[in-house]
């Protein structure tokens, strides 16, 4: 079998490359080079160019043919042109996840089909599997031999949410020859087969883009746009209907009477800290930190619940209401005339910003507001008042949701033999961006859409992102943008 391997002069490709060559596999490599206009890189110009250096000399130690395509026509049509469509509509978008679904499984695989190879093969850290009757025998539907994605073996290095777009006739095609091993092993690996790329550092930032400044690359196309930045403070939350409805929906849920957990609270960094999204946390100076109960859900409950219901449920806050009156008043022995904002108990104005496109929910870099005593988040941008909202502190209610919306159009079943009809409830493990710890959840099928149900509320949602639902045995399932 004559099998290609993406080689991007990385040490997790270059010891796929190897591992393939020592199985019997007939082997070529090829680099892709996908971005040419480095002015928003932070590495200078000719990363690209060190890279397919190493990846030839790696191709020459291991003795395999090495082939160059140039697929930047490709990739700023299917990648960049999306990207820059929706963070102009006040979304955050993944281009890794698009790459490998546009570009290394599609326009990739096809240049190598067109080489005569019959697979394709990359360095991801997660597992392919077939999918096997009770007989043994893999599944076959509609002619398509089924498969599985599986997390890889290293909980570090799982890259499987990657993948959470690609289809059936991708995965037949595909091949992940270090799933089952960990980084370590694989730097081993390259040592002791004295590869050029061993101690490679791994890449960063956009998929094939490189690390950039993210605002500087976005303003290639979107212009900036002076506006205000206006912080949120907890009594907004206290009058608006829309926060109680939540709360009252949720706690109409469990399964015992009390009261719904409605915000991820993260711990500080002199507390152990915890990575951004993964658990709720309660400071106690007292007993030091506390993990809360999440939210157990009844679910006959979720099953009564309307269409509409769900929908309400799964939308975001809106901060619209928050406006601001000027008044004018006479400063200094001269008594200048200056005009201020009156004082609103919802909120404040703290700032200015250049264009709410360029900026996510949970950020808090960039946003350049002292004058506090912790962190400042965003928790909403209005593309079309072009504002930014933040608020104070890891534990601010603008910064949780426990319920997010698939469209129908944006569900992707891996699995299609598990899709789920409407009116379904099932339990899933559930991830919002890479390297989340996978977190326990309920998804509901309507025909408004898919809707996932948190057991504990999650921080920072930003629509445009993609969600991906696990089995318990460490197989993706499927996935949406929300």
């Amino acid at each position: 079998m004559k099998v290609c391997v993406g080689l991007s002069g990385g040490v997790d490709s270059s010891v796929a490359a190897l591992l393939l060559k020592q199985q019997g596999y007939d082997v070529f490599a090829m680099f892709m080079q996908n971005w040419h206009d480095a002015d928003a890189t932070l590495h200078g110009d000719c990363e690209w160019e060190e890279d397919r250096f190493v990846a030839e000399l790696v191709a020459r130690k291991i003795g395999i043919p090495f082939y160059f395509v140039d697929l930047s026509k490709q990739y700023r049509q299917r990648v960049v042109d999306y990207m820059f469509s929706e963070y102009s509509a006040g979304r955050t978008p993944n281009p890794d996840v698009l790459c490998n679904r546009e570009i290394k499984f599609d326009a990739f695989l096809e240049a190598a089909q067109k080489m005569g190879a019959d697979m394709v093969a990359t360095g991801h850290y997660c597992r392919r599997a077939p999918l096997l009757d009770s007989y043994g025998n893999q599944v076959v539907i509609d002619g398509q031999p089924q498969w599985r994605i599986l997390e890889g073996t290293d909980p570090n290095k799982d890259q499987s949410y990657f993948l959470c777009q690609l289809t059936q006739e991708q995965l037949g095609k595909a091949l992940f020859p270090i799933g089952h091993l960990t980084k370590p092993e694989v730097r081993q690996i390259a040592h002791i087969a004295d590869l050029p790329s061993a101690d490679k550092k791994d890449s960063q930032g956009i998929c094939f883009v490189g690390k950039v400044d993210l605002p500087t690359f976005l303003k290639q196309q979107l212009k900036p746009k002076d506006g205000q930045v206006v912080e949120v403070y907890d009594a907004f939350f206290t009058d608006n209907a829309h926060y109680a409805y939540v709360h009252d929906t949720l706690s109409s849920l469990l399964a015992e009477p009390g009261e719904p957990l409605m915000t991820a609270v993260f711990a500080s960094e002199d507390s152990g800290g915890a990575d951004f999204n993964n658990r709720a946390v309660i400071l106690s100076e007292a007993k030091g930190p506390t993990i809360p109960k999440a939210n157990v859900f009844d679910e006959a409950k979720l099953a009564s619940l309307s269409g509409e219901d769900w929908m309400r449920l799964s939308e975001p806050i809106d901060y619209s209401a928050i406006k601001f009156e000027t008044e004018t008043y006479r400063s200094g022995r001269k008594h200048i005339k200056k005009t201020r904002y009156k004082d609103n108990p919802w909120g404040k104005v703290v700032g200015r910003h250049d264009g709410a496109q360029f900026y996510t929910i949970g950020q808090r870099k960039g946003l350049n507001i002292g004058g506090h005593k912790d962190s400042i988040f965003v928790i909403a941008t209005d593309i079309g008042t072009n504002t930014i909202y933040v608020g104070e502190g890891h534990s601010h209610k603008g910064l949780s949701r426990s319920c997010l919306r698939i469209a129908i159009d944006d569900i992707h079943w891996i699995r299609q033999d598990l899709e789920m009809g409407n009116g379904e409830i099932r339990r899933y493990r559930v991830r919002i961006r890479y390297r989340q710890p996978l977190q326990d959840a309920w998804i509901v099928k309507r025909p408004e859409g898919l809707f996932i149900l948190f057991d504990t509320p999650q921080r920072g949602i930003s629509s445009g992102q993609f969600a991906a639902w696990y089995s318990e045995d460490d197989e993706m399932l499927g996935s949406g943008v929300y």
